[in-house]
Formats: C-alpha cells, structure tokens, sequence
C-alpha cells in the first residue's frame, strides 16, 4: 500500500471568536421540511412578500428592560471545560505539535490502496451515495468509528456512529468472522458519510483484513485515520456518563465491558467535535447499544438483488421495496421505515403489536386521516433535536440566526403535541395506547410556557425565506430589550426606505418596478421584459446587475445595494440581541428537552404505521401469521404490481421444515427470478410488521436471509461470472443457519455443464444438512432427482403452453407464470426461447440435431426403487402430523376428517410404491 499522506491538527485552548478565525462547521445541513406540511416545502429563492413586519411586535412604549450582557451567554454555554476531558476548541496547527494525528484516505477505482491528504476547507453541502443505495432523503450524514481487537481478540469489533442530523449514537459490539459479513452489512444499512479508523489498521504495507474489505465495499465514502490513542475505552465511558440523557442512562451497563465499542465512542465524538467546531451540551445526546442479535440479517448483496432501497437499473425510481410502502410524511418517519426493510424484526410478539396497530388503523377511515394529517405537519424533529443540543464554539451570525429558526421550528413542534394526543385518543392497541401516553408529558408544556414568556405567540415557521427571515427578527416580544427594539425599529425603517426608493424609481422611469426578495441577493428590483415603456430595448444605465429569466428581468441598483448593506448590519445586530436572548432561554428549558426523544420516536413510528395501513388501502394486503412454516395462498410480487397495468399472477408456497428444499425448473422467462424475490419480499414485508400481497400468509421468522441472483461478473474486483457465483455461495454456506431462508436464482451457469452439476448436487446436499427454508432455481433438470434420496426436498415448476401460429408451421411458448408440482417435461426450451430470437434458422436446426446426438449417449434415467418410495411417503406422513400437532386450530370434528385424509393419502402412495418394477423385474 502507498504512503498515506497525513494532516496533523492538535487539540489547543479554547478558542474565542476574537482570538481564533472563524471556522464554520465541516457539514452542514438545512432542517428537512415535510413536503405536505401546511406552509411546508422549501422556501423559495424569490418571494413577493410584505415588507412591514406583522403589526404588534415593537411597541414604542416602556423598553426598560435592559440590555443582556455578553456574559449571559455563559448559562447556556455552561462550563465546557468541565466534562469529557475537557472539551476544547480544535485549531490547525504545526505537525510538530502535539495531538490529533488525522490521515484522510481518498480512494482510487480500482486500487486498494488510498493516497492523498483532503484539503481541511470548511464546506457545505457535502453528499455521498454508497452503493447500498440512496435514501428518501439521500444526503449521507453518518459518521461510524470501527476498531478491531488484537491478536487473540482479532475478530471482536465494536462500531460507534452519529448521526449529524439526528443526535443519537449507537453503540455495536460483536464476534464475526473472516468474511466481516455483519460489519460491511451494518455499515452499508448505516449508509455512512466518513468512516473512522485506527492509523495503526492501515500502516503502510500492512494494512488489515478490515481495512481493505472496507476501503474495496465503501468506495465513494472518505476515510479518516486517527492516532490509536483517541481510541480509548475509559474516555469513551466518560463521554457517556457525562453526554447521555438521563432517560437511557442504563446503556452504561450494557457497555460497561465493551471496550471496544466504548473505544470507538470516544474516537468518534472527539472527531466530530473537531469537524463541527461545537460540542454537546451535558446530558444531551441519547445513546444506546445494538447488538447483532436483535434484528434479521440481510447482507447487502442481497439487499441490492432484491432491490429493497434502490432499483438496479435506474436508481432514481421508485420501483423497490422502499418505493411501494413508503407513503411516509416526515424525514424521520422515511429513515425508520429505510432502516427497518434493512433490518427486519426477528421478535413475533413486537411484530404483532405493530400489525395490531395497523389493523385499527384500517378500520376507521376517520381517524387515520386524522392522525395523517397531524403528522404531515411535523417537521424533521429528530434534525432539529440534534441542532438544539450542539453549543456552537464561536459565536458566529450563522450559528446566531440558526439557533433563532430552531427555537421557532421548535416552537412549531410542541404545538403540535396536543392535536398529536387528539388525533390518538380513541385509539385502543396498545402501542398506539402507549404513545399517547408519552405525550402526555407536562415537559411539553413546560417547555412551550418557557418558551411563550420570551416568543411572541404568532411567530411561526412560514414557507418563504424573507417571511421566515420577518419571523426570526420579531420572534422576541417587545419591551424585553430596549436595544433589540431599537434595532428593529431601525430595520423596519430601511426596508420602508427600501420599498419606497424603488417606487420613486418606477415613478421616475415610469416603468411597472416590482420589489423581490431572496435571501441571496437581498433585496432587487424586477419587471416583465414584455413592457412596452422600455426604449429601444434598454433599461436605464443607474440599473445594475441585470439578469433576465423567463421574460422577467432582475436588476439592482448602487442605492440599492447600500440599502441593503445596512439591511444587513441591522439585521446582525437583532440577530445577536435575539441570539443571547435564545440562549437564555435554552438554558432555561435544557433539563425538560429530552422529552423530545419521546416526541422523536412517537412521530417517526406512527409515520411508518400509517404508511403501512396507507398501502394497504391501495392493494389487498392481507396480516401474516407467525408459526413453524411458511405458507402463502395466492400471492404475487408487491413491486410487479405496483408497475403493471394489471395485478400480476399469483401463486400459492409452502415450506415447512419436512419440505424445506424447493427446487423451480422452467423455461427461461417463466417467471422463476420474479418468485423468488417474491418471497423473499413477503417475507420482509411481514417481519416489519407490513400486511403482504396475498389472499393468507404464514411465516417463520427468518434470523438472515440470503440471495444468490444474477450473472454478472465484476471488473473491480477482477472476478469473472463464475468466481463471483462462488464467492456468494460460499459466504452462504458459511454464514447459514436453521432459520434462514435462502434463495439462489442459477447456480454453475459460468462454467461447464458436467461441473456446474456437480457443484450444485454438491451445494444442495451441504443446505439440505440445514433447516434453513432453501428455494433453489435452476435450468439442470438433472438436479430434480435428488428428491430420490432427500424427502425433504420438493420439485416444482413453471407451466408452459404451447401454441401454433396461424400459418400451423411454427410453435410458439406462452407463458402462464403458474407454479405446478412436479419438475418440468420442457426439453431444449433455450432453442425455443433462441427461434423467436434473430438468430438464423439454419443454426437453431444445427443445434437440434447435435442435442439429439447428445441425448442419446447420455445414461438412462435413474429409476426410483418401491423401498424409497415407501419411506419418502412415510416420511410427510409424520411431518404432516408434527405440523398438525403444533399449529392446528381445528375444531375435533374437522381434525378427525383431516386426519383420515392424511391416512388415505399414505395408504395411497404405499400402494403406488408397491406398483414400481424392481431391478431384477427390469
């Protein structure tokens, strides 16, 4: 591996927004705002808006209160120095000095190895796509710590992340193997924005298992390296003592003994306080642990082959998984519903719940639309949550106005709170009964009181950039500061002046001037260009600046311009008045926010339930059940249905752990591939709590869920067709389990037909070992006879039909898409599929006769002796009677005819067995 280059920073003194030069956070995100929000939606780069400020804000009597010191701000800020070894501001300095040793990796195509120092230039806006696929809101914001044990603890991983946007850190700790299957797929669900590693994990010429497997998944994403010792385990468990909200403080126990999830802690919030230039207020931020036992595994190869988030062949649409159900109204609610599909919830009784819920939810149309229309209204609360807890280091106009909107955004929020408990009152399951109750917190209200002695009561998030910017500068109530008011006055004042030089302009030139506003530009002039008063075509020379779009031009002017220059300062002075204020105020209302977690949580939950019961109401899903096996009647493929004309044709599984192989022959185009993603879908579908596309289904709980799907080789990592089909199956067979459910669509296509054979015999037997539910897709026909010697595998396939032209010469295939027991009497369908192709007749006649040749050399068909025949009847007769013993709600009556059935069908296949020639009779 190449050198890595290195940027040394330090840790120095506190830095002061006199004493240091301003630096802005690295990553900065603008609040998500809920699309169907009343007044919701971006604000506009242009707005025609009044000019005067709402009536009632500044009155001209008794501003006696006085002016709040700058030290004021002390309250709010608290002593930073105080906790997680004391907490600094981060400067450039020398590689001499001592500190932070930080090595950034950028990455090239197709090499391993990582040059290059990125440039430390504050910047906004910064986006990465990893190829687990885009979210709804696809702006990556995730920071992830990973460090690996040494020697003899080699293997044990522990994981810390944060996200920027949201101010929860997870905490993972866990065994994996060579392969690092559950660190690449938790990363690729994490979708991170930097990954942060040991400099000692990737020395040059020596870098770990760990490093590259992570540098070659997560090609798009920057890498960070950190000197080791800021991995260290008892800083991280004082960073949570001393940042994590009262509420889930008991986290402290479950990490207590995990060093290295506690040394990625304190790797991870070190750095983001580095690249943010803030810290977090004490007692903020909520941290909790996830283990890797808790949730389904789908790693993300499968994830990409069932196109849960992102659609393969155009990324930008919607036909996924995530694009059927999402129906979500907020931010929060669409990254819940994203993480669950990756995730899928392996507890029944928390799947219930869910699917309780959402049965009440369908069952009055009143109410749901109720509560759907609260919900819209909601803003990003978990963004906002996490902007409100961060202490800005220097007191900058941006970190001013921004705190002011969040005030104002938090505002919005807690009234909305009581219309929330309203709309969930009737509401009778119990977790819809259970976050009603957590609304009833008095913090809520005790919070927006405090809030409502300082804010005036009608300041409000408002769509448009200059009415939100009237919002912030009248947010305080008069008489709270003389000087504020003062200011303001004087604000409202230039515009006026503003407002009335660019009607003595229109007047002067007597051209129809208009004022516009943008929080670019400020405020500018702009007239239609099909005004007939302009000479020749020209506007006059004092304008400036002249831009034109869409038959409307812009301009500005040299008066303007200076106006809007002591807009400006104007507006910094009310912004650091109403700043020291706010923070005040937050001082005040810190010990009670916490309760916004609750508020967080209940939001984002209720916006994925009711997107479930949303898409429900478009297609005829029905509520699976749990048990032993997985039986679905007359189901159908959830995106298919969403893109066709028509519903798609559907078809009955039945799995259970006597009958766990499937094996699915049929042409090419029959509909193999599309059932089994079909399968897998419903299967995620149900262990997210979602109805499923069928008229009854019955699930096992699936712990990991594989794929093996497709044919396509990989240049990156220089693997042909058929080394990539090895590389996945062998991850399969390694990381399987009795409670997985495995789907392999084409096995041993890439080589030659003998060894493909042999090897998919060979995988076969080594699954078939497994209890795993295993649907196993193949064009080897040959492959259906090892039902001879395995019971517990059963063979179907997909019906064809076979239709003349009109002229009667030739023969057409159509496709019925219905699943048949039994293994298909197809033969040659690939010629079949190649004559409605363009390739010339004399060639598909050429290879008709030499499979003729080859048919006739090879062996005869096994033939299947009376004993084996008994046994295999044997064999579903107690499997069928184990799984009447465990699942069946028959009444007596109905149990007894069942069971006669059951007798008559063994005694039936006994004698068919007895009818079978033997050798000897051959």
């Amino acid at each position: 591996m190449e050198e890595i280059s290195a940027a040394s920073t330090s840790y120095s003194g506190h830095c002061s927004s006199s004493s240091c030069v301003e630096r802005q956070p690295r990553y900065q995100f603008g609040l998500e705002q809920t699309p169907a929000s009343g007044g919701g939606g971006r604000p506009s780069s242009s707005d025609d808006q009044p000019l005067r400020p709402p009536r009632g804000r500044d009155s001209d009597s008794g501003l006696t209160a006085p002016f709040l010191p700058r030290g004021l701000e002390d309250s709010y800020f608290g002593d930073k120095s105080s906790y997680a070894e004391n907490i600094s501001a981060v400067s450039l300095t020398s590689p001499s000095n001592r500190g932070l040793n930080i090595s950034l990796v950028r990455k090239t195509p197709l090499s391993s190895s990582r040059t290059g120092c990125r440039n430390w230039t504050p910047f906004t806006g910064y986006s990465v796509t990893s190829s687990s696929g885009v979210s709804i809101h696809n702006v990556a914001s995730v920071i992830v710590a990973v460090i690996e044990g040494r020697g003899l603890a080699r293997g044990e991983v522990g994981m810390a992340s944060i996200d920027l946007k949201n101010p929860e850190v997870v905490l993972s700790q866990f065994a994996d193997n060579t392969t690092y299957a559950k660190v690449i797929t938790k990363l690729r669900i994490l979708t991170p924005l930097e990954i942060i590693m040991s400099n000692t994990a990737c020395d040059a010429g020596n870098a770990t298992k760990l490093f590259s497997l992570i540098t070659e998944n997560f090609k798009n994403v920057t890498f960070t390296t950190v000197q080791r010792k800021y991995f260290n385990e008892t800083k991280g468990l004082e960073y949570i003592e001393q940042l994590c909200t009262p509420e889930f403080s008991t986290v402290l126990m479950e990490v207590q003994s995990k060093y290295y999830c506690l040394a990625a802690v304190a790797a991870v919030l070190k750095y983001v306080e580095f690249i943010q230039n803030s810290v977090y207020a004490p007692k903020s931020l909520k941290i909790s642990f996830h283990g890797s036992e808790q949730t389904a595994m789908i790693d993300s190869t499968s994830a990409l082959n069932l196109e849960l988030i992102t659609n393969n062949r155009n990324p930008r649409n919607g036909h996924t998984l995530l694009g059927v159900l999402n129906y979500t109204k907020t931010p929060g609610g669409s990254r819940r519903l994203r993480s669950n599909i990756l995730e899928p919830l392996i507890d029944a009784d928390t799947i219930n719940i869910r699917l309780d819920s959402i049965q009440e939810l369908l069952q009055d149309e009143e109410l749901f639309f109720g509560l759907q229309s609260v919900i819209s209204r909601f803003l990003d609360t978990e963004q906002l949550l996490s902007v409100l807890v961060q202490i800005p280091k220097q007191n900058t106009v941006n970190a001013s106005e921004s705190k002011i909107t969040n005030l104002i955004y938090l505002k919005h929020t807690l009234e909305l709170v009581e219309p929330l408990k309203d709309a969930l009152k009737n509401y009778k399951t119990p977790l819809l009964k259970a976050y009603y109750s957590s609304l009833e917190d008095n913090r809520f209200g005790i919070i927006l009181e405090k809030i409502k002695t300082i804010i005036n009561d009608d300041t409000r998030y408002t769509k448009g950039c200059l009415n939100m910017r009237t919002q912030k500068c009248y947010a305080v109530k008069p008489n709270i500061n003389e000087y504020l008011d003062i200011a303001r006055r004087t604000y409202t004042e230039i515009v006026d002046d503003i407002a009335g030089m660019i009607t003595q302009l229109a007047e002067k030139y007597n051209l129809p001037l208009k004022t516009s506003f943008s929080s670019a530009r400020g405020f500018f002039i702009q007239m239609s260009a099909d005004c007939a008063a302009i000479h020749n075509g020209q506007l006059p020379s004092e304008f400036t600046k002249i831009t034109k779009m869409r038959n409307v031009y812009s301009f500005t002017s040299p008066d303007l311009m200076k106006m809007n220059e002591r807009c400006q300062e104007s507006l910094r002075e009310i912004y650091h008045m109403t700043y020291l204020i706010v923070c005040k105020l937050l001082s005040e209302i810190y010990e009670h926010i916490h309760c916004l977690y609750k508020l967080s949580d209940t939001v984002s939950m209720l916006d994925m339930l009711q997107s479930f019961a949303h898409a429900c109401t478009l297609s005829d899903y029905v509520r699976p059940e749990f048990t032993d096996t997985l039986a679905i009647k007359q189901g159908w493929h959830p995106v298919l249905e969403k893109i066709s004309f028509e519903k798609p044709i559907s078809n009955n599984t039945y799995i259970t752990e006597g009958s766990n192989f499937v094996i699915i022959t049929g042409p090419n185009m029959s509909g193999k591939s599309t059932y089994l993603k079909q399968i897998a879908l419903s299967q995620i579908m149900a262990q997210i709590g979602s109805f499923v596309p069928a008229e009854y289904s019955s699930f096992r709980i699936a712990e990991q869920i594989f794929t093996r799907i497709g044919m396509d080789d990989d240049i990156e990592t220089n693997s042909s067709t058929f080394m990539r089909e090895m590389k996945e199956i062998a991850y399969i067979i390694q990381n399987a389990n009795d409670r997985s459910l495995i789907i392999i669509d084409e096995l041993g296509r890439g080589t030659s037909t003998e060894e493909g054979i042999g090897i998919c015999y060979a995988v076969c037997e080594s699954l078939l070992n497994l209890k795993a539910f295993t649907l196993f897709a193949t064009h080897f026909l040959e492959l259906c006879q090892i039902d001879v010697l395995y019971p517990n595998v059963e063979n179907t396939y997909f019906e064809v039909q076979h239709v003349r032209s009109s002229s009667g010469i030739r023969e057409k295939i159509a496709y019925t898409y219905i699943l048949s027991k039994g293994h298909t009497e197809e033969k040659n369908y690939g010629l079949k599929a190649a004559e409605i192709s363009s390739l010339p007749p004399s060639i598909v006649q050429d290879a008709k006769e030499i499979i003729t040749l080859i048919a006739r050399q090879m062996l005869k068909r096994q033939r299947t002796s009376p004993e084996t025949l008994k046994q295999r009847a044997m064999y579903h007769l107690a499997n069928r009677l184990v799984q009447t013993a465990r699942n069946s709600r028959l009444d007596p009556g109905s149990l007894r005819i069942y069971l006669k059935g059951l007798k008559k069908k063994y005694e039936t296949d006994c004698l068919a067995s007895e009818q079978v020639p033997t050798e000897d009779q051959q």
